[in-house]
Formats: C-alpha cells, structure tokens, sequence
C-alpha cells in the first residue's frame, strides 16, 4: 500500500510526468488542450485550498518562538532576494511579460512542498513548516511592494484592479479562509479532523494535474514565444546557484545550528509558484498567458534542482568539527 511520505517523496517524477504529458497534449493535440483552460481556475483553487489546509494557521505564534530562524527567514527571503531579484532582472530582455513573470516566482518563498525536500536534505523540516504561515503572510503583502520596485509603474500597471482583485479573491483568499475553517473544526470535531487528515493526500496529485492543465492549454498559445520564455531560464539557474550561498552565510551570521540552517538554505532557495500564478491570470491576454508559462518554467527548472539541493545542501551546511 502506498504511504504518503512515498506520494511526498516521489512528487519531483510525478510532476516531470505531468508537464511532459500535457506539453504532448497540447503539441499535438493543440484543440483538446485549449479545451482544458476553463478548468484551470476552479482546479487552482481547489489546490490552494488543500496546500494551505496543510499550514499550522492557527499556530502562528509558535513560529516567533524560534525568533533567531525566523529573524535569518525573513532577511534572506524578503531583503536579500528581492536585492538578487533586482540584478537578475537587469540582465533580462526588456520584455514585459519576461521580467514580470521572473520577478513575481522569484520574490515569492515557497510554503508547500519546500518542507518535504528539507526534510530529504536534512534540515530542520519542522522549523520550515512553523515558519509557513509567516512567510504566507509576508509574501501576500510584501510582493506588490517589490513588484513595483522592480519591474516599474508602467509595468505594474498592467495589473487592473477588477481582474487582480476576483483572482486574490477566488484562488487565494477564499481557499485561505477554508483552510483556515478546516483547521478550526478540526480541533472539535472528528469527521472535520478526518478530512483535514485526508487533505494531506491532495496536494501533490493535484499539483500534478495543474501542471499538466496549464501546459496543455498554454503550449498551443507559446509556441512563438518560445524564446522569450527560454530567456528565463538563465535566471532561474543563477537563483539557484547564488541563493543556497548567501543563506548559508546568513545562516552563519545569524548563528543557527545546522538542521535550522540547511532549513533557511531550502526556504531562500525554493519558489512558490502556485502563490503567484492567480496573480498572472489577473493579466491580459496575451500577457497572461506567456507570465504564467514563465512563471511554469521556474517550477520545471526548480524541482530538477531540489533533486541536486538534496544531496548538495547537506555538504554545504555541514556540523561544527
């Protein structure tokens, strides 16, 4: 029988599978896979609901008991990164959809499955997962902040109220509050506590299938934008490498003890891509659709790179002698 830690630790192959079944759909079956768009909204939604039924909401206090790592989480994720995301971007084309797409995946720290490879890291997993409240919460504020900052007032712009606002509404905050309700009822009541229980199964088979929705309806719209998406990747990979080393040296500064710091390296290093993909399909057309396939991108660069995270970030953040 299947376990769930087998489901969490096997989701890098179910993801891989999942985007190179919906990148085959929607090249060759380009009508099938536009048919699929309507169903990445409520899908999106239903996803969120699930990744934050996982988040301890109602334990946000226990999170500032560990004052020194949340002090190093929030230097590194919201003052180093965004500094980083400013240089990265500098480098990029001076195309819009580009930049944006770069700037929203990287600005934001990833709450879900980032606790699934620090623990196959090594880290402090549960340290990360107290944390995930606070840098849900930091992230929803502070992004709007930097996104300006970075990518500029015209660019910003592009962000009409009414789109923006039905988007934070129906795929963050409405899937927040539920969560926030699963938690609550299932302190009181048992068939509430057993389905929060059981919505700890959801998050990687329907990420898996987000993944595979939002490939296959948007590969037909991209395939002459093909370059300008590749353009991202660089940046990605610089993300990648750079950040696992400024972390460690905030991890020294702040003087966290090794599990704790290979825990701050995976939180500064790993996006959240399913936070800010609302945020893209509040754009335009075409606008939104090349945002949230840059946005993709980052998620398909990044799990290759927690797979080398894993054996890497343990010999970088290493015990005292």
């Amino acid at each position: 029988m299947v376990t769930l830690k087998q489901v969490e630790e096997g989701q890098v192959g179910c993801y891989l599978v999942a985007l190179l079944a919906g990148l085959l759909l929607g090249a060759f079956l380009p009508t099938s896979g536009l048919l699929l768009e309507a169903w990445i909204e409520p899908v999106l939604a239903v996803l969120l609901y699930a990744m934050f039924a996982q988040i301890p909401f109602l334990q946000l206090r226990a999170a500032f008991s560990h004052w020194r790592f949340m002090s190093a989480l929030c230097v590194a994720n919201f003052i180093i990164v965004p500094l980083l995301v400013w240089v990265l971007t500098r480098f990029l084309p001076n195309e819009p959809p580009l930049v944006i797409g770069v700037t929203l995946v990287l600005l934001a720290p990833c709450i879900d499955y980032v606790v699934v490879f620090t623990h196959l890291g090594r880290g402090n997993a549960k340290l990360v997962l107290a944390a995930t409240p606070l840098l849900l919460l930091l992230q929803i504020i502070l992004i709007p902040v930097y996104l300006w900052l970075i990518v500029g007032e015209a660019a910003a712009s592009l962000f009409k109220a009414g789109p923006l606002l039905r988007a934070f509404l129906i795929l963050i905050a409405v899937p927040l509050a539920c969560a926030v309700l699963t938690e609550w009822l299932s302190a009181r009541h048992r068939l509430a506590r057993q389905w929060h229980a059981a919505t700890a199964w959801l998050p990687v088979p329907v990420m898996a299938l987000v993944l595979f929705i939002i490939v296959a309806s948007q590969v037909p719209k991209i395939s002459g934008h093909l370059w300008l998406i590749a353009s991202a990747v660089p940046a990605y990979i610089a993300f990648m490498l750079i950040m696992p080393l400024v972390a460690k040296y905030v991890a020294l500064g702040f003087q966290l003890e090794t599990g704790a710091g290979r825990a701050l390296v995976f939180s500064a290093s790993t996006r959240n891509s399913l936070v800010v993909l609302p945020l893209a399909f509040a754009l335009p057309d075409p606008m939104r659709t090349l945002v949230a396939a840059v946005i993709v991108t980052q998620t398909l660069v990044e799990l290759l790179g927690e797979l080398i995270y894993v054996k890497l970030v343990p010999k970088l953040v290493t015990d005292p002698d």
